[in-house]
């Protein structure tokens, strides 16, 4: 009895199927046709390479979507002597294939897809399903690092309890990508469960081996900023100019606001009617204290205004950077603030080195060897 005999499956490549599958990439991907030939006709030809040693670059992929067609092809010049039948072919074969050939032409000999190996094919698609990742990978970067120093939204999807990390998925656009919010970057005393919607401060986007990594954090002082924005039109337009925040997170932030519209209180229009503004910004901060000051060009008002809640008589400047401040004796706890808090974010609201003193001792003891107590200067 005869044996029935099997068809082997064609490598020939359906064009039109060819490229409905791009077409289709395009769309469910969005990852451009122009994209998807070129590494496809990188594979095509690696594939080849790797089937047929000796080959150099002399093969060539034309991929007409116009005609649908996808034709290979290697270039060999015509020689008298073939030394390379990769690269050169005799006069005398070029003539069977073409009659006017003649010696220094180069030829373009089509290759058939059948004509690959199993292991050339399984390189293609290797190389296909790479330009593919490759290709979504590149769109979820630029789609995220055009989001640098803005305030994203995410869903938890898990909370480490070993660490206490949480893994966020961020959504911008079309794209979306996981991003992990470490310990040190969440707010002391915060609690954050699966499923919660979260709003983060993307810090940085790298491109890293697995793919784009978005850096967040919840502690930026970038944050408090852009919750202003969201909440102050005037900072959102220009006309309120945040010139610098100091925070430290989950307990107090500094921010000093300045506007060189004359008729527009800077102050003001970050408090809003009945202070609805700053309290959204504070709730969604989970209570953290918010003071806000007015900035100036003058050292001495400056420093003077981000020792607020506390009263000061005078702010002498002793050197560049550096200045000697006064407060009425009943103020000096206040000026410094509990572990000297007031006085720190103070000074890196101000980038000044503050020495506070006390209205009954305006100026600092003579030193005396090995004697540093009643220094009370604030380094920052």
């Amino acid at each position: 009895m005869a044996k029935k005999k099997i068809a082997a499956k064609s490598m020939e490549l359906d064009a039109k199927e060819f490229f409905a599958a791009i077409s289709d990439i395009e769309k469910e991907k969005g990852i451009p046709k122009s994209y998807m030939l070129e590494k496809i006709t990188l594979a095509l030809v690696a594939a080849y390479k790797r089937d047929h040693e000796g080959i150099t670059d002399n093969v060539v992929v034309d991929a007409n979507e116009e005609q649908e067609s996808v034709r290979m092809f290697v270039k060999k010049d015509v020689v008298e002597v073939v030394d390379n039948p990769h690269t050169e072919i005799s006069l005398e074969d070029a003539q069977r294939a073409l009659p006017r050939a003649q010696l220094g032409d180069v030829l373009r000999i089509e290759i058939k897809p059948k004509n690959f190996g199993r292991i050339a094919a399984q390189t293609a698609r290797q190389v296909i399903i790479q330009g593919m990742r490759e290709a979504e990978r590149d769109m979820v970067f630029g789609e995220f690092s055009s989001k640098e120093h803005e305030i994203l939204t995410g869903t938890v999807t898990r909370v480490d309890e070993r660490n206490g990390s949480v893994a966020i998925r961020l959504t911008s656009g079309s794209e979306f990508t996981d991003a992990f919010l470490s310990a040190g970057e969440q707010v002391k005393g915060e609690v954050i469960h699966e499923g919660d919607r979260v709003r983060v401060y993307v810090v940085e986007v790298r491109q890293a081996t697995r793919g784009p990594q978005v850096l967040i954090s919840r502690t930026h002082p970038g944050l408090v900023k852009r919750l202003f924005e969201l909440e102050v039109p005037e900072i959102y337009d220009g006309t309120v100019i945040v010139k610098s925040i100091a925070r430290e997170a989950g307990s107090r932030t500094k921010l000093a606001v300045w506007s060189e519209d004359e008729n527009v209180d800077p102050i003001g229009a970050c408090v809003g009617p009945r202070g609805q503004r700053v309290n959204a910004v504070v709730t969604e901060l989970r209570g953290e204290k918010v003071d806000i000051i007015k900035y100036s060009d003058d050292p001495s008002q400056y420093v003077a205004a981000a020792l607020a809640p506390a009263d000061v008589i005078s702010v002498v400047e002793l050197e560049p950077g550096s200045c000697r401040v006064v407060v009425p004796d009943d103020q000096l706890s206040l000026a410094i603030g509990k572990e000297g808090q007031n006085a720190r974010l103070a000074a890196r609201l101000t980038g000044f080195k503050i020495d506070i003193r006390p209205a009954s001792a305006p100026e600092p003891p003579e030193e005396e060897p090995g004697s540093d107590e009643e220094d009370i200067e604030v380094m920052e």
